[in-house]
């Protein structure tokens, strides 16, 4: 394709990138008030993300092996529609349980057209000149991120848009770029005859982290942790992932290369990998929901008050990117990283109803510095640790993992900060002398402004004192990273792709000739 033709079809392939990252983004801080309008709960609340989560990572492997079989161009269509009908429907939602279906879709649609746009983009660039249009892309991505917050705050401070629209803003500028990309997109069709879809391990993985994360949102409340319902979940969960490594073991190209996962550096940066998910999930999930019911500032304001940490990001991440250029090593990023996002995480741990907002903008910089060190030095350390032929397994098995953790983390943080929520609004209703059958559902109902003014504060100060809680328990599993981090073999990068490296002394490959 000539520059034009590039820069024609790249227009539509951002527009729609774009558009996916803010709907992950955009409910960020507008999604107490969508479950509070929809009379949700604490559960529902954390389901909304975690079910979109979910779907994007166990569909996004099988979507990237879908364009070694068929037309990319036709998938990325499917992809787009699929968008833009869930987009439609999450905005037409009743209910939580619509809506977290709606939102399941949508990651479905989501997972596709982040892995899609990077495919079809080194299909059509060449490697020499992909350089220069992925920062096109890395620009997308910050907009998105850091837009997408504020933008579903002044959506839902709007009186005449209100919150659906958080779900609707989305479908005419998919549309746009469907009927774009139909244009300038001209792609040859290129089939891979030898390509195998590892379709049942993505459903087992998917089926047994599933069973396994309503199992930790319901067991305390729904149910004790040693009733037959426990055992049935927790069995069945472990059950169906003892079955996708079984399977893992035996397909050809499977979903997660076990092989590649046990080696050193792989596991260490998977390990390393889950608290930067947790961080980059977690922390914009439920900072969101702490600034509007904590504290009581509106969707715009807890959008922008959240800025520090995305800035943290931006700034930390150029840079450690280019001093790892300059210096050839990751792994000391990597641990200064991972210190830096554990004390992040520490200084977060304390925080209440009433704390310094200097304070926590301080804390929430600090998280965003360690995962802009840590996230893309993880893969480049794993990139530069494997042979050759495997960097596209070992890359997306982290992604994997990354994306795997922070839907982990986010429904394990929500399941303990409901319960700590329930037991502080418990005791300030006793306080009180409100009994339980007078609280108006306050355990359970996100409408905080509906509640009476007495009973409004305990649960907002329930919900601020509460959010300390969940980042100390961020703090213990990143401090886990940062041993994960300090026991990284040192690796440097890689001058050429021309040239594999061995993995270890005795595992030298022969050179490949006329590039990898």
């Amino acid at each position: 394709m000539t520059r034009r033709q590039i820069l024609e079809a790249l227009s539509g392939l951002l527009l729609v990138l774009f558009v996916a990252m803010l709907g992950s983004t955009v409910v960020s801080t507008a999604l107490p008030q969508i479950i509070g309008a929809l009379k949700g709960s604490q559960s529902q609340y954390t389901w909304v993300v975690t079910a979109t989560l979910l779907v994007s990572t166990a569909s996004t492997p099988i979507w990237g092996k879908l364009a070694d079989l068929y037309s990319k161009k036709l998938l990325l269509q499917i992809a787009i529609v699929i968008f833009i009908v869930a987009s439609l429907a999450s905005g037409f939602a009743q209910n939580t349980p619509q809506l977290i279906a709606a939102r399941a879709v949508q990651g479905l649609g989501m997972g596709a057209l982040q892995i899609l746009v990077q495919i079809i983009m080194a299909a059509m660039i060449s490697p020499r000149d992909r350089g220069r249009y992925y920062g096109y892309l890395g620009a997308v991505m910050a907009v998105a991120t850091l837009g997408g917050p504020l933008l579903g705050g002044l959506i839902v401070d709007t009186p005449w848009l209100g919150w659906r629209w958080c779900f609707f803003i989305g479908v005419p500028f998919s549309v746009a770029a469907l009927a774009m990309l139909q244009k300038t997109l001209k792609l040859p069709v290129l089939r891979r005859d030898d390509v195998e879809i590892d379709y049942w391990g993505a459903t087992l993985i998917a089926g047994g982290v599933s069973v396994l994360l309503v199992w930790v949102t319901f067991v305390g409340n729904e149910f004790a942790w040693t009733s037959w319902q426990t055992a049935v979940m927790v069995a069945g969960g472990l059950a169906l992932l003892g079955a996708a490594v079984r399977v893992e073991t035996r397909v050809r190209e499977p979903i997660v290369p076990l092989d590649i996962v046990a080696r050193r550096n792989t596991a260490l940066a998977i390990v390393a990998s889950l608290a930067v998910g947790m961080a980059m999930f977690g922390g914009a999930v439920f900072l969101g929901q702490y600034f509007q019911i904590g504290r009581g500032f509106s969707p715009t304001k807890a959008g922008l008050l959240t800025f520090p940490m995305m800035l943290g990001v931006l700034g930390s991440s150029t840079v450690a990117g280019r001093l790892a250029t300059r210096t050839g090593t990751v792994k000391q990023y990597i641990v200064i990283g991972s210190v830096v996002l554990t004390a992040g995480f520490a200084m977060l741990s304390v925080i209440d109803h009433e704390t310094s907002l200097v304070y926590l903008g301080a804390g929430m910089f600090l998280i965003g510095v360690g995962v802009g060190m840590t996230m893309q030095n993880l893969v480049l350390v794993v990139q530069n640790s494997v042979r050759l032929d495997e960097i596209g397994a070992a890359s997306g098995t982290v992604t994997f993992f990354r994306s795997l953790g922070g839907t982990v983390g986010v429904s394990v943080l929500g399941a303990l900060l409901a319960n700590k929520v329930a037991d502080h609004i418990a005791e300030g209703l006793a306080k009180l002398g409100v009994p339980a059958s007078r609280s108006g559902g306050a355990g359970g109902d996100l409408d905080v402004a509906a509640l009476p003014a007495p009973i409004r504060e305990v649960v907002r100060a329930a919900y601020g004192d509460a959010t300390g809680h969940i980042f100390l328990v961020s703090a213990g599993i990143a401090v886990v990273g940062i041993v994960a981090a300090a026991a990284l073999k040192p690796v440097r990068l890689r001058d050429s792709l021309d040239l594999p490296e061995p993995d270890d002394a005795d595992d030298a490959v022969p050179a490949k000739v006329g590039g990898a």
